[in-house]
Protein backbone atom coordinates (compact mmCIF):
# COMPACT_ATOMS: atom_id res chain seq x y z
CA UNK A 1 0.00 0.00 0.00
CA UNK A 2 1.30 3.30 -0.83
CA UNK A 3 2.16 5.88 1.19
CA UNK A 4 -1.19 8.02 0.17
CA UNK A 5 -3.32 5.51 0.77
CA UNK A 6 -1.62 4.55 4.49
CA UNK A 7 -2.43 7.87 5.51
CA UNK A 8 -6.03 7.95 3.71
CA UNK A 9 -6.69 4.76 5.93
CA UNK A 10 -5.19 6.22 9.20
CA UNK A 11 -8.21 9.03 8.80
CA UNK A 12 -10.48 6.67 8.76
CA UNK A 13 -10.06 4.78 11.28
CA UNK A 14 -9.52 8.01 13.59
CA UNK A 15 -12.55 9.30 11.93
CA UNK A 16 -14.27 5.56 12.97
CA UNK A 17 -12.78 5.93 16.80
CA UNK A 18 -13.73 9.51 17.88
CA UNK A 19 -17.36 8.32 16.99
CA UNK A 20 -17.09 6.74 20.10
CA UNK A 21 -19.59 3.86 18.90
CA UNK A 22 -17.02 0.96 18.80
CA UNK A 23 -17.31 -2.35 20.53
CA UNK A 24 -14.04 -2.31 22.60
CA UNK A 25 -12.68 -5.38 20.26
CA UNK A 26 -13.07 -3.52 17.45
CA UNK A 27 -11.70 -0.54 18.72
CA UNK A 28 -8.32 -2.23 19.87
CA UNK A 29 -8.13 -3.81 16.30
CA UNK A 30 -8.40 -0.72 14.75
CA UNK A 31 -5.55 0.93 17.44
CA UNK A 32 -3.59 -1.66 16.57
CA UNK A 33 -4.00 -1.09 12.48
CA UNK A 34 -3.51 2.86 13.34
CA UNK A 35 -0.71 2.15 14.88
CA UNK A 36 1.22 0.06 13.04
CA UNK A 37 0.08 2.76 9.60
CA UNK A 38 1.60 5.47 11.84
CA UNK A 39 4.37 3.97 12.35
CA UNK A 40 5.27 2.84 8.53
CA UNK A 41 4.38 6.07 7.52
CA UNK A 42 6.64 7.95 10.19
CA UNK A 43 9.48 5.90 8.65
CA UNK A 44 8.25 6.95 4.99
CA UNK A 45 8.34 10.64 5.61
CA UNK A 46 11.93 9.91 7.11
CA UNK A 47 12.83 8.53 4.09
CA UNK A 48 11.58 11.32 2.09
CA UNK A 49 13.34 14.12 4.54
CA UNK A 50 16.87 12.19 4.11
CA UNK A 51 16.39 11.76 0.71
CA UNK A 52 15.92 15.41 0.45
CA UNK A 53 18.77 16.33 2.79
CA UNK A 54 20.75 14.37 0.43
CA UNK A 55 19.49 16.29 -3.03
CA UNK A 56 20.03 19.42 -1.01
CA UNK A 57 23.44 19.37 0.21
CA UNK A 58 26.40 21.18 -1.47
CA UNK A 59 30.27 21.10 -0.34
CA UNK A 60 32.43 23.86 0.62
CA UNK A 61 32.58 24.96 -2.73
CA UNK A 62 28.69 25.28 -3.18
CA UNK A 63 28.98 22.66 -5.50
CA UNK A 64 26.12 20.13 -5.36
CA UNK A 65 26.98 16.37 -3.78
CA UNK A 66 25.78 13.78 -5.22
CA UNK A 67 25.26 10.40 -3.70
CA UNK A 68 23.08 7.65 -4.04
CA UNK A 69 20.38 7.00 -1.62
CA UNK A 70 19.64 3.83 0.44
CA UNK A 71 16.60 3.96 3.36
CA UNK A 72 20.10 2.28 5.07
CA UNK A 73 21.00 6.16 5.29
CA UNK A 74 18.56 6.95 8.19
Amino acid sequence: MDFEKKLGRLEEIVQKMEKGDLALEDSLKLFEEGVKLSRECHSRLNEAETKVKILMSVDANGNPVTKDFTPEDN
